[in-house]
């Protein structure tokens, strides 16, 4: 039986407008607490310290104002959906590593980085939301609300990147910790279609993935079950299936719920 297409999930743009508001900050108040030991660091990204790190997610933030004011693309329709998206940054690691390398000569200190991207975001926060208006990316165009979900992506992750680096927390802003779980979960989905293993990662997602017999009734067979940081650590490559599963961090029953030959997700 051929896999169910599922119906694309849809961001509220209020929640996604609020997710970011209170991601950008939590980021930002983080970085301003940071010394300059811990600014040397490993970051725990290959090639790259703290100062890096931080660098790197001020142009994550300055990413958006900056493709708002360029011409909008040609296409009329968006080209590139969050899945693709996902499945697809590890085509552009080294052009970001490179881009992220030649800014941090830039910036000495990265703080200021992070201030004077918040101060370019904060004038089109309304614009950034809009399932209405196209941006023009590497990817093929995206509607400013997908492309602003991908920076929530981007910015619950590089926050724990930052914590697990240097200790000072980065609490994740709710919306923005739903959203990024849920788009990951998504990507999974996508890459791996199918209905034979239900993925749970309460409170935020539930999906079916992998080729196989398709659950209809009672508890499924194959069931992953796991919280969102470890999800997202998992997602991302930040840690490994055996390392979660051995920590209890992760339960995975059934002959096919072994979900390591499709992870991570997001390069």
């Amino acid at each position: 039986m051929p896999p169910v297409k599922r119906k694309p999930r849809t961001y509220d743009p209020a929640l996604v407008r609020a997710g970011l508001i209170g991601q950008v900050e939590s980021v930002r108040n983080a970085v301003h607490r940071l010394t300059p030991d811990q600014m040397t660091r490993p970051s725990g990204l290959p090639g790259w310290d703290v100062h890096h790190l931080v660098v790197h997610i001020a142009g994550q933030i300055e990413a958006l104002p900056r493709l708002l004011a360029e011409p909008p693309p040609r296409a009329n329709v968006p080209e590139t959906d969050l899945s693709a998206w996902a499945v697809s940054t590890a085509g552009v690691a080294h052009e970001l590593d490179e881009a992220t390398r030649r800014h941090a000569k830039t910036f000495p200190n990265a703080a200021d980085a992070v201030d004077a991207a918040v101060e370019e975001l904060e004038p089109v926060l309304e614009q950034a939301v809009r399932t209405d208006v196209l941006l023009p990316h590497d990817f093929g165009a995206m509607r400013a609300l997908d492309f602003t979900v991908t920076r929530l992506v981007e910015l619950v992750v590089h926050g724990d990147d930052l914590t697990r680096a240097t200790g000072v927390r980065v609490p994740p802003a709710r919306h923005a910790l739903a959203a990024t779980v849920r788009l990951l979960a998504d990507a999974l989905a996508a890459k791996a279609p199918g209905s034979a293993v239900e993925v749970r990662i309460p409170p935020f997602a539930v999906v079916q993935c992998v080729e196989g017999p398709r659950h209809t009734r009672g508890t499924p067979p194959n069931v992953v079950e796991t919280d969102p940081l470890t999800w997202i650590r998992l997602a991302t490559g930040r840690t490994s299936w055996e390392k979660e599963l051995d920590a209890a961090h992760l339960t995975a029953s059934g002959e096919r719920a072994d979900l390591r030959g499709h992870l991570p997700v997001l390069g």
